[in-house]
């Protein structure tokens, strides 16, 4: 576990420092395109680090905002309430997580936050109507657990991240394409041609860039969170059914989308699969098969 927690440390670092220079080169391109001389490295420098500085420490609000949460509270959410307090003991974590609620039908929960001392537990309504006490202490312990091995650091700034990038690569493309290029065109055609290339190439690879992002959170971790969770809970049959629960569960969850989706428990996207066919996970895949994480839980029965 503490290898783990080090190596997400790690990779957290990491990832921000290749956000932060793949920004540096997005915004200095647009500012070049708009023409805005020397000072562009300047502001390109500028606007990246104080993204990042952003993203990393306000990765959690902005996460909570696009899911549409709300503070959970006793005279609401008793049960899910008595629950955190209840595994604070045997999770070992010293700051209690906040938590949140999300209005949807789909059964699913994530946790967010940049460490333990700021972290979040988000569970939608539907989580709490359609599973009993130990499947729902089953989701909390998992949640904590990526929490305790901050995991949550490292999944909600790359959840931000990626839909930053996203964003940046169509104004710049947009910049591109609909900027004036006509003045100077004998003395700038060369260096705009290159630009548009550069902004074409930033548009196609914004999603796959995005996509390999989040799969630099590797889906051990979840299977990391599951072992810990039983740590927790000292019960795998609560974990194992909750899973069943939300894997069979046909519903959408319609604040999800596809820069946040690595967050949940399980894949919050459903996809019509065969009858009787396993559900397997492929290499473009947030999460490991719900199948696998389950008969993982069982060998530790």
């Amino acid at each position: 576990m503490f290898e783990s927690i080090k190596k997400n440390k790690l990779e957290s670092a990491v990832i921000i420092a290749i956000f932060i220079l793949v920004i540096t080169l997005v915004v200095y391109y647009i500012c070049n395109a708009l023409r805005l001389g020397p000072i562009s490295l300047i502001i390109a420098l500028i606007f990246s680090i104080g993204s990042a500085w952003g993203s990393y420490y306000y990765s959690d609000k902005i996460v909570l905002s696009l899911s549409k949460a709300r503070p959970a509270t006793k005279e609401e959410d008793l049960k899910l309430v008595n629950i955190l307090d209840a595994l604070m003991v045997s999770s070992g974590l010293t700051v209690k997580p906040r938590l949140y609620v999300v209005e949807d039908i789909q059964p699913n929960a994530f946790a967010t936050g940049r460490n333990p001392k700021n972290a979040v537990i988000c569970v939608t309504t539907g989580l709490l109507e359609k599973l009993n006490y130990y499947e729902l202490e089953g989701v909390i312990a998992h949640e904590m657990a990526h929490i305790k091995n901050y995991d949550i650091r490292l999944s909600c700034v790359v959840s931000v991240m990626v839909g930053f990038m996203v964003m940046i690569s169509d104004m710049f493309s947009r910049a591109l394409f609909w900027g004036d290029f006509r003045n100077d065109r004998d003395n700038d055609s060369k260096a705009n041609g290159i630009l548009m290339i550069i902004g074409l190439i930033c548009l196609i690879l914004a999603p796959i860039f995005g996509s390999l992002m989040q799969l630099a959170l590797s889906r051990k971790r979840e299977f990391l969170a599951d072992s810990t969770a039983i740590e927790f809970t000292r019960n795998p049959d609560g974990l194992i059914s909750a899973l069943e629960k939300l894997e069979n569960d046909p519903n959408q969850l319609e604040t999800a989308n596809s820069a946040t989706s690595n967050m949940y428990i399980v894949n919050p996207f459903k996809k019509d699969t065969k009858e009787g066919k396993k559900k397997t996970s492929s290499i473009w895949s947030t999460h490991p098969s719900t199948e696998d994480r389950i008969e993982a839980l069982k060998n530790l029965k």
